[in-house]
């Protein structure tokens, strides 16, 4: 006697492959939302001073950042600090952080912690909000940061003197170094610190140099601050100098895109080229009110000794490479060629 092959019915086979594309398709819907909500919750550059309890749970901690704004999903919080082996790591504390961070950011500085010994790093290019959210993350508090920045405190300083009395900041004038830092160690004395290599830094050399340029100490460390942000490589840095001294010679502005975003986020905005600001050199001539951030030796170097170019535009690509042009023409070529990201509207 012969048996007949069983065949699965048509019905059954299509419900099999409808499952399977339905489960193919919920697999990539939740990895893609996942990754979207890895991405910062939004542009706003605030700070928001926020602090984990202690025994705070990874979903507690979760749910309170998505309150406060800092992450799109407590969910994909979690799934991402146990994912990573944060989980243990997360520690008790008060912390600076932003809606502009990634999620994988707040997490990082979560689980960082505070440590009562080490070094506190500031960095080229920094503003004095960034600079006063990274004290706060290497552990000091929030009220003893806010303090030590002001400028009062300091005023026995060298580059203290330099500073206009109506400019009550220390925009620029911390020097980026390395300080060691102990349980006992207060935000002051790391400014103190800082402020006091910066003036030494300010060689009579250099203050010569600039006064040549037509520049205060103070001018010079602004006009450094926006080459600091706008180039990367001291050659460019120099070039960048004499394209910026340039312009400031024959009263043209000096079209900085980075001084209009400052501007836009000090006054409590997202990241701006249009919002008009007295820090807009796409609009207003001559230098913005105060630097822009923290400036590196190379930046200061470059403001003392401009190249011998006689460039009158330039753009720092995608790609890092700054390109300098005589003519309007030219540089709008590099743009469009050049330059997609970066030079988009924020």
């Amino acid at each position: 006697m012969t048996h007949g092959v069983h065949r699965i019915p048509r019905k059954l086979w299509i419900i099999a492959i409808v499952s399977l594309l339905l489960l193919v398709g919920a697999v990539i819907g939740v990895r893609q939302y996942y990754f979207a909500n890895l991405k910062p919750a939004s542009n706003n550059p605030k700070t928001v001073i926020f602090t984990v309890p202690n025994g705070a749970t990874v979903s507690q901690i979760g749910n309170m950042l998505s309150s406060y704004g800092l992450i799109s999903s407590p969910w994909v919080f979690e799934w991402y600090v146990h994912s990573a082996g944060l989980n243990t790591k997360l520690e008790a504390g008060t912390f600076a952080l932003s809606p502009s961070y990634s999620l994988q950011q707040i997490a990082s500085i979560i689980a960082s912690g505070h440590v009562a010994e080490g070094q506190v790093t500031i960095l080229p290019g920094k503003t004095i909000a960034q600079i006063q959210d990274s004290l706060i993350n290497d552990g000091f508090k929030p009220q003893a940061v806010s303090a030590a920045l002001n400028p009062a405190n300091y005023a026995n300083l060298p580059i203290i003197a330099d500073k206009p009395s109506s400019v009550n900041t220390l925009e620029g004038l911390l020097y980026p170094d390395t300080f060691d830092k102990t349980s006992t160690t207060q935000p002051s004395q790391i400014i103190r610190e800082s402020l006091t290599e910066m003036g030494q830094n300010i060689t009579p050399s250099f203050q010569a140099a600039f006064a040549k340029e037509g520049l205060s100490v103070y001018q010079a460390i602004t006009l450094a601050s926006i080459i600091q942000q706008e180039v990367n490589k001291p050659t460019d840095m120099s070039q960048a100098a004499q394209v910026f001294l340039t312009r400031l010679a024959s009263g043209t502005p000096l079209g900085s895109d980075v001084t209009a975003n400052y501007g836009a986020i000090a006054a409590g905005h997202a990241p701006s080229l249009s919002y008009d600001s007295p820090y807009n050199t796409l609009i207003h001539t001559g230098l913005p009110p105060t630097p822009i951030g923290t400036v590196s030796q190379a930046a200061l170097n470059a403001v003392a000794n401009p190249a011998h170019t006689q460039w009158l535009y330039f753009v720092t690509g995608d790609n890092g490479v700054t390109y300098f042009e005589q003519t309007l023409a030219q540089h709008n070529a590099d743009v469009a060629a050049y330059c997609h990201k970066l030079c988009q509207e924020p």
